[in-house]
Parts: C-alpha cells; structure tokens; sequence
C-alpha cells in the first residue's frame, strides 16, 4: 500500500473513531434526537447486518459486504464492524472519502517547473562558459578589424595627396594616374566594409541632398577608374532633384553601381547615367553599361555572389545596396542581357523627394587610353 493511502485509511479511522465518541456520548436517549457527525471530506453512515441502511448520506454502492479499507476508482472506504445493539441497533459504520489528485499535480508540476527552471539556468551557465572564450576571440577580432580600416585608410590618402602633388609639380602622367585610379577602387571597397562593421552602430541621419550635383561629383569621382578601361562615362538629367535622404547610403548605391558597370564593361564602351521623370511623376535614376550583361539578375544582390569568380571583389557591393534601398522603399529594376550589357533603374518614392524642376543638364566624360 502506497503512502497517500496508508495516509487516507488514517484519516478515515480518526472520521470513524469521532462518530463512535459521539454516539457513545449521547448514550441510551429513546426520546432524544442523535445528531450524526458531519464532515466536508467525507461521507459516513450506519448499516444493518445485511448492509441495508439505517441512515446514510453515502450515495454510491458499497464495493464489498465485508470489513476493511477498499477503493473504488476515485473513492475510498472504510467498513468497521459496530459492538451488536449498541449503537442504534447497527452493525457496520460506513465511511467514504473521495481521492482528489489536485495537490498532486500541483506538487508534481511545481517540482517539473523546477528541474525545467534548473536545466535552463544549467544550460545557460554552461553556454555561457563555453562561448566565453569565442566572445573574446570576436571581440579581438573586431578590434583588429577597425583597427584595419583606420591604417588601411591612412596610406590610401597619403599616396592620393602625393599623386596629385606630383601632377601639380611635374604635369599629369598616366603611371601616377593608374595608381590613383587603383587607389579610388580599394576606397570603395574600404567604404563599403567600413559602412558594413557600423551599420548597426552607428544612427545614419538624412539631410536635404542635390542630387544632379551629388552625380555629377561621383562621376567625375569615377573618371579616372573609366579611363584604365577607356571607357566613356556620362550624366544626363531631365529634372533637378532635391532629396532626403542619408549622403554615406546614397554614396554607397551610386558607387556600388557604378564601379560594377565599369568592372563588367567592355574596353572602349560606354556608361550612361540618367536622371529623369518617368510617366508616374516618379524620379528614376538609371545606369547603363554595355558590357558582358548578367546571367542571374537578382542573385547579384545576395551577399558574397560573384557572377565571375575571375573579377576582383568580395560580392559585397550590391548587397549593402538592396539592405539600403529595402529600407528606404527605393525599387530596383534590373534588365540585362549576356553579352549586350545591363541596365539599373532605382525608382525614389515620393516621400523622399522634397524638390523636382524640370530642366536640362549633361555631363560627357572621355580621356584616351592610359
């Protein structure tokens, strides 16, 4: 027998044992009236020798006609034999007591909650002790890795302050003019990681930007790099736009572009960038190159894809622009063909543009080949 019914037979012999006392204290009283002990966890009456009832509030069947403790499903009784004609002419003294499960369960669910509760402080304490040494290693990491960025952009300004230097002393040279060139493609990678390592950090503000004007300095930015490929490079704007929005990602869009339609141009081709309205009244900033177009349109958008694993970069580029322009609401439209060339529209929603006048303007790029 288990402990909870050792427990519950106990229980019902103390019911069993203060109805005796009770009888035995009201005695031998024909004409008085015996009130029958009362108890709100059980049920208790007096039965014949043939376990007819002389009064009861017991409702269910008995489960045996013998002496003893028994259960029945959820209930439990406790049958004990009376001394004959002494108590009310009764032969037995019934008492049933329902079973309830409910502090079981408690018990059961508080300690579940607490090996749970143990497991999981357990788990974190060993996760924590185990990713300690990798935290540190990261940490390091990108200590080294800022450190980096801030070296790798000292000698870029050195060489490009002596580069020109050279060329105001001494006149152009097209060997200075190829290191410059080379120089302008490692900034633009060096932006683009250094945009990556703060892009979480750091709160990027919009400001009211031109952007023929803003254009128009990226290309001349850009001439150099065209000139290594002899390429033709130019701006033609229907409208003058005024926008708000971030200068570091607007930079990061038109310099990504650019350096990959100059990177996937053919020799002594051309780039075309426009700025215009479209028939929606929306502004479209678009770049053309004719040059080896591309085989997978929108996989060049995901991060570290490279169409030609044989061109330089890391495929980072055009990743850093589709996190930029989802976040602005910009559309990108890509048509592109292999061998033809490609074509990148960015369409601005209208929240963005703050001015639009209609007007005029072109800038036309070319130097022979270096």
């Amino acid at each position: 027998m288990s402990l909870q019914e050792i427990k519950k037979e106990m229980e019902l012999k103390s019911i069993q044992s203060h109805i005796i006392n009770a009888m035995d204290s009201f005695g031998n009283h024909p004409k008085a009236t015996f009130i029958f002990p009362d108890f709100s966890t059980s049920k208790s009456g007096l039965y014949q020798i043939n376990f007819s009832p002389i009064y009861t509030k017991i409702e269910s069947d008995l489960p045996s006609f013998t002496t003893g403790y028994f259960n029945n499903l959820n209930k439990r009784y406790l049958i004990t034999a009376l001394p004959v004609n002494k108590y009310f002419f009764a032969y037995y003294l019934v008492t049933e007591s329902e079973i309830s499960f409910t502090h079981v369960f408690l018990e059961a669910s508080f300690i579940a909650f607490g090996i749970i509760l143990l497991i999981l402080i357990l788990s974190f304490y060993i996760l924590n002790s185990f990713s300690r040494p990798f935290k540190r290693v990261n940490e390091k990491l990108d200590d080294f890795i800022k450190e980096s960025m801030h070296e790798i952009n000292t000698p870029l300004t050195i060489i490009n302050v002596n580069v020109d230097l050279f060329d105001s002393i001494y006149g152009k040279n097209k060997y200075f003019n190829r290191i410059k060139s080379a120089t302008k493609l490692l900034a633009t990678i060096y932006n683009d990681m250094d945009y990556l390592i703060k892009q979480n950090r750091v709160d990027y503000e919009n400001e009211t930007i031109n952007l023929n004007e803003f254009l128009e300095e990226r290309i001349v930015y850009f001439e150099l790099i065209c000139h290594l490929k002899n390429i033709s490079l130019s701006l033609s704007c229907d409208t003058e736009v005024e926008i708000f929005f971030n200068p570091t990602k607007l930079q990061r869009i038109i310099d990504n572009t650019l350096s990959n339609a100059i990177k996937f141009s053919f020799k002594n081709s051309n780039i075309e960038v426009m700025l215009n309205q479209n028939s929606d009244g929306l502004i479209e900033l678009i770049f053309k190159d004719y040059g080896q177009g591309i085989e997978n349109p929108q996989k060049i958008l995901e991060r570290y894809y490279r169409e030609d694993k044989y061109k330089n970069g890391f495929g980072i580029g055009m990743c850093i622009v589709k996190s930029i322009i989802d976040e602005a609401n910009i559309e990108l439209k890509i048509d592109s063909k292999v061998g033809e060339g490609s074509e990148f529209t960015y369409i601005f929603n209208d929240s963005m543009i703050l001015q639009k006048t209609s007007q005029t303007q072109s800038l036309h790029l070319h130097a022979p080949n270096l």
